[in-house]
């Protein structure tokens, strides 16, 4: 297993919403308010046109409708919908090692899974050790864990790595400066479910450097894929082994680098989310 310079390489460079889309109904025959402006209209199409307008705020109604309950909705995806439409469980609601957890034992409860280990296995915390420990205890499988467990202690101590990417012996950003590793998931894809076991690819950006005055490593985004093999354990989907490359990657926008300072403060006032299909 080798990791990269400029990101920890294990996947940091290494999940729907649980919110209702609103599809407004799309006219077959034309625009219900028809086209150009007419000079006249009798009753009978003034009361047909209201007609429709109350038909269509009472189907929008209906469809923002919700119980109030944290019921499930249906797993099925409906026939023809987009990978990235509003179908699926809710969120989860339980926590393992500040994780998310509580995933259905479906593909759509892996692909919540694997997203939401990308963003752990992604984050500043891995360059604790302590924290570090907790995570990858909490999202991989026993009969891989001290392997991986070793071979994250092996790269998050080696001091020649950790003076690359410009931090401290003990992983700690030096003075006025704030160390940025996070991990924001683009979308997740099914490539195999059998049983008890699923193949889950997530493809993300990854934030990844030093913010602060002086910084030889400032801040820089990044684009991976990463296809997680999992399979389901003791009431949960874990980690049985992974592989990492680049992209896809999208070409960049004209927009200027925000300033050292904005970077920083961002990283410590937006929180991230927890990914669930």
């Amino acid at each position: 297993m080798s990791y990269d310079d400029e990101t920890d390489g294990f996947g940091s460079g290494t999940g729907g919403t649980g919110q209702t889309r609103t599809r407004l109904p799309e006219g077959g025959t034309g625009d219900v308010y028809g086209g150009a402006r007419r000079p006249t209209r009798n009753s009978r199409s003034l009361v047909t046109v209201v007609g429709v307008v109350v038909l269509l705020i009472a189907a929008i109604a209906f469809a923002n409708r919700g119980d109030g309950t944290d019921s499930p909705r249906t797993t099925d995806t409906a026939k023809g919908t987009s990978p990235t439409a509003a179908t699926g469980i809710r969120p989860v609601a339980g926590k393992h090692a500040g994780i998310p957890a509580g995933y259905a034992r479906d593909d759509q409860g892996a692909q919540s899974a694997a997203a939401n280990y990308a963003v752990a296995l992604g984050s500043a915390d891995m360059y604790d050790q302590a924290r570090r420990h907790e995570i990858v205890s909490a999202v991989y499988a026993p009969e891989v864990l001290a392997a991986r467990q070793a071979d994250f202690d092996k790269v998050y101590s080696d001091k020649g790595f950790l003076s690359r990417i410009g931090l401290r012996e003990d992983g700690t950003a030096p003075e006025g400066l704030t160390f940025i590793s996070r991990v924001v998931p683009a979308g997740t894809k099914v490539e195999k479910f059998v049983g008890d076991t699923a193949v889950v690819a997530v493809w993300y950006s990854s934030l990844f450097g030093l913010a602060g005055e002086g910084s030889k490593n400032p801040v820089s985004e990044s684009w991976y894929t990463t296809t997680y093999d999992m399979k389901w354990i003791d009431g949960g989907w874990k980690i049985t082994g992974h592989a990492q490359k680049d992209g896809p990657v999208p070409v960049g926008r004209d927009q200027a680098a925000s300033s050292a300072e904005e970077m920083a403060d961002a990283v410590e006032q937006f929180g991230g989310f927890t990914y669930a299909r």
